[in-house]
């Protein structure tokens, strides 16, 4: 991942409400919720939603696909995997405690889009 690209997922996830999204879309797993459902889990109006979604997507950091009337969001674990590895790349400048910081357990997912 290039600096630019950490930074437009950071600068996505820089936000309460963003960052509560994601992480309902992380926790919901590859299936991933719909509109409705995270505007109910959220309590977010629908414009502001809208809103808060387009920024994610922007960065990448979340997908949506139209089925008939509804709209299903994913996280984008790809993306998520490759923004945990660009914050965790030289981690400690291989110090002995280096594997304390590294991640033990990467999110991983088959069914997820760019």
């Amino acid at each position: 991942m290039e600096s630019c690209d950490a930074v437009a997922s950071l600068n996505a996830l820089a936000q309460e409400h963003r960052l509560t999204l994601f992480r309902l879309l992380v926790q919901a797993g590859e299936e991933g919720m719909t509109v409705g459902e995270l505007a109910a889990a959220t309590g977010l109006a629908g414009a502001t939603l809208t809103n808060h979604l387009h920024v994610l997507r922007r960065a990448g950091m979340v997908s949506d696909e139209r089925r008939g009337r509804v709209i299903q969001c994913r996280a984008n674990y790809t993306r998520m995997n490759e923004l945990l590895g660009f914050l965790t790349d030289n981690c400690c400048a291989g110090s002995a405690i280096a594997s304390a910081c590294a991640p033990t357990k990467f999110c991983q997912s088959s069914r997820s889009k760019s």
